[in-house]
């Protein structure tokens, strides 16, 4: 994955979305830009336009802190818009072990986490980690994506699902949304860990195989899965409304645990009680496990 052009793209992405008058800047005659000029975008963060042309270019490397932090002001960037940009200025540094240490890690999942998870019973509940692998799942949690742990092309993971699978757009309602957010936090990962083989694998897969991916992903945008709202059509208890909580480990392992809960007195409690009884029975009666294989055969828990 080249840092240099994931740099290059990205501040131009976002130049290109603000209007002179969003930046109270001043218009005169015909523009032939979609946003700002590198001048007004260096002018509104306090450097040279032959320095701010170099970083457009791709080279973040020795940025000082200062300057990033005008970069995201005159951009306009988000919380998550800025760490994105400051993981890019760190990819961008000396290299020296990180290519190595990055191919290296391959975190696993505590017994202490996974019993964490497995004690919910009545709430769905995944570890995952920043490719959006699902490494372990409580019996319900695999109830709930049952369709995505039945798809040996998916391999558990949630991004191979939203795209490559045809039962997510009925599983997803706002499959738009699911789409964007899973690309955004791909984008975020690409950024800190320029050189995750698995990850870049993942994303050449999906650029490859799915044309909508391809598209949002060139749209440079970035998200962080925090908690939201899902809405979602179960092919057994049908629609549920769910609330999505994702914590991240106090470690340096990049996992989270996501759980989804209903508030009390609805219709999406109901279809949490009748699928926890129905993954109670089915676990019982195959023996399913809570720990999740990898697409590439290795068991993770």
């Amino acid at each position: 994955m080249d840092n240099r052009d994931a740099v290059s793209a990205f501040l131009r992405s976002r130049r290109d979305r603000i209007t002179p008058e969003q930046a109270g800047l001043p218009t005169y005659g015909q523009r032939r830009v979609p946003g700002l000029r590198r001048g007004e975008i260096a002018a509104l963060a306090g450097v040279s336009v032959e320095y701010y042309t170099r970083l457009e270019r791709g080279s973040l490397g020795g940025v000082s802190e200062s300057v990033l932090d005008a970069l995201a002001h005159a951009l306009r960037l988000d919380d998550t818009e800025r760490m994105y940009l400051y993981d890019l200025a760190r990819a961008a540094g000396p290299a020296s072990g990180t290519r190595a240490r990055q191919r290296a890690v391959r975190p696993t999942v505590r017994p202490s986490v996974t019993r964490m998870v497995e004690a919910m019973p009545e709430l769905p509940a995944y570890v995952m980690n920043n490719r959006l692998d699902t490494l372990a799942a409580n019996p319900i949690g695999r109830a709930l994506y049952s369709e995505m742990f039945a798809d040996p092309a998916c391999g558990g993971n949630v991004a191979r699902f939203a795209f490559l699978s045809p039962a997510a757009r009925r599983f997803y309602a706002d499959w738009e949304r699911m789409a964007r957010f899973a690309v955004g936090a791909l984008r975020v990962e690409a950024g800190r860990r320029p050189y995750d083989r698995e990850l870049t694998n993942l994303i050449g897969e999906l650029s490859t195989r799915s044309d909508t991916f391809r598209v949002l992903w060139a749209s440079h945008d970035v998200h962080v899965f925090r908690d939201s709202t899902k809405r979602l059509n179960h092919p057994l208890v049908g629609d549920l409304v769910l609330d999505q909580e994702t914590m991240g480990l106090p470690d340096e392992s990049g996992l989270s645990v996501v759980v989804y809960s209903a508030p009390p007195g609805t219709p999406a409690e109901d279809g949490l009680k009748l699928l926890a009884t129905w993954s109670a029975t089915t676990g019982r009666e195959h023996g399913a496990p809570s720990t999740v294989v990898s697409r590439r055969g290795e068991e993770h828990g």
